[in-house]
């Protein structure tokens, strides 16, 4: 049994907010890159655009977001009517911060012949500005639908963009933000860690430069990481992506030893999102009592952003939302 989790003047974290869960009618979502004591206390853990889609089926009052403020945005947009409270309303995401809506929207205007094909972690105003939005496992099936002649805008994510261009044979003009996080991985230190451990194979997020996918056996959202790592029969296994994502598949299968693909010197935390760890029990504790910091969205933004997200799972049925799997629900996209 954990221990219990003791601070703000000596309170139990985990039987306090158990209470506030309770009394305000809440829901509690944890990213896979949260902490695992975050994770350990969910309603469901998982990847951002399935966990707001729970959360929308659920009778909660309350949403209570542990990821970063996009994901939160997403669970407003699909839950007009539910309070959203995201622990630290500074957890933001690079992605977001690199594509900032006035120049998106500018962007978008210098290439009128051209739709966007915009990922989901963006602001709800880049949402706005967008045509569909996709997810890294959506992605290949949207496309697909398209014409090869239609000319595309992907944003924010140039790794991501070009993975499905080298994948579809697309030519998509790209955004050049990318994911501090899945930026940080080193080829070097990559190489190093296969020869340590030969035959362990290497599962990335597409979010990852060419230079770590070209080495990774198989490619994939959070939730096909985490199924392939349990799936493979592989005892090893060495994993491109946020590492907090490895508590999930040790309490999954813990009789298998799963690697954090290494950072430029090796060892360093550099490939933990910075974002992700400003949410704590604490700041969740808080966010509960007080039901802030509260995420709010004008009506005309909240509508403009859910129409790309519309037009996703109309053209994407069957590749999001798919299955949970234990006590506390893990889901992905």
């Amino acid at each position: 049994m954990n221990a219990p989790v003791k601070s703000l003047t000596g309170l139990d974290l985990r039987t306090e907010i158990d209470r506030l869960r309770k009394e305000r009618n809440a829901v509690i979502l944890a990213h896979y890159y949260q902490e695992p004591e975050i994770q350990d206390l969910a309603d469901f853990v998982g990847d951002s655009l399935d966990l707001s889609r729970k959360a929308a089926a659920t009778d909660a009052d309350v949403i209570a977001f542990c990821g970063v403020r996009f994901m939160a945005e997403v669970a407003k947009i699909l839950s007009p009517e539910k309070t959203v409270i995201l622990p630290d309303m500074a957890a933001g995401c690079s992605l977001e911060d690199s594509c900032p809506p006035e120049q998106f929207a500018k962007f978008r205007a210098a290439h009128p012949d051209h739709i966007a094909i915009t990922y989901i972690n963006c602001s709800a105003a880049v949402k706005a500005h967008s045509d569909i939005i996709v997810t890294s496992s959506s992605a290949e099936q949207i496309l697909a639908q398209l014409p090869m002649d239609q000319k595309i805008i992907f944003a924010p994510d140039k790794n991501l963009g070009a993975y499905f261009n080298r994948k579809t044979g697309r030519d998509m003009l790209l955004w050049p933000g990318a994911c501090i996080v899945h930026e940080a991985f080193s080829e070097t230190e990559l190489l190093k860690l296969k020869a340590q451990y030969p035959g362990a194979p290497v599962a990335a997020h597409p979010e990852c430069p060419a230079f770590i996918l070209d080495h990774a056996d198989q490619v994939g959202s959070t939730r096909a990481i985490l199924e392939f790592a349990l799936a493979s029969p592989a005892e090893t296994i060495i994993v491109a992506t946020e590492p907090h994502i490895i508590h999930q598949m040790e309490k999954a299968a813990p009789h298998k030893h799963f690697i954090g693909a290494p950072g430029a010197d090796g060892n360093c935390n550099c490939n933990m999102c910075p974002y992700m760890a400003l949410n704590t029990m604490e700041k969740l504790y808080i966010a509960l009592r007080d039901l802030e910091p509260r995420i709010e969205l004008d009506e005309g933004l909240r509508a403009a952003a859910k129409r790309p997200l519309d037009r996703m799972l109309e053209m994407a049925a069957g590749t999001v939302g798919k299955g949970d799997v234990g006590k506390t629900k893990v889901t992905g996209d």
